[in-house]
């Protein structure tokens, strides 16, 4: 049995949002001149609520581009068969 496995932690820190998110400006780099502006996330960032489904979104979007399935069941299980490989 072979068995591979890849590093998930930069896809996981740099996902892809689908909605608008903004956050305040953070304590020590308030921009004197604004105040009350927020900005604007382009990215999905690591302890962000919406991290855990950018990165899913953009796996699973992968997944089945290369002829993967969702499992019935479980849909954070994806299968693949190639003959007598499966690949899970």
């Amino acid at each position: 049995m072979v068995v591979y496995q890849m590093d998930v932690k930069t896809v996981f820190l740099n996902g892809n949002l689908r909605e608008e998110v903004y956050v305040s400006q953070p304590d020590g780099f308030v921009d004197a001149d604004n105040p009350n502006h927020v900005y604007k996330l382009k990215k999905a960032l690591y302890g962000l609520k919406q991290a855990p489904r950018a990165w899913y979104d953009m796996l699973s979007s992968f997944l089945l581009s290369q002829d993967f399935s969702k499992g019935s069941v479980d849909p954070t299980l994806f299968i693949r068969r190639n003959g007598n490989v499966l690949l899970l």
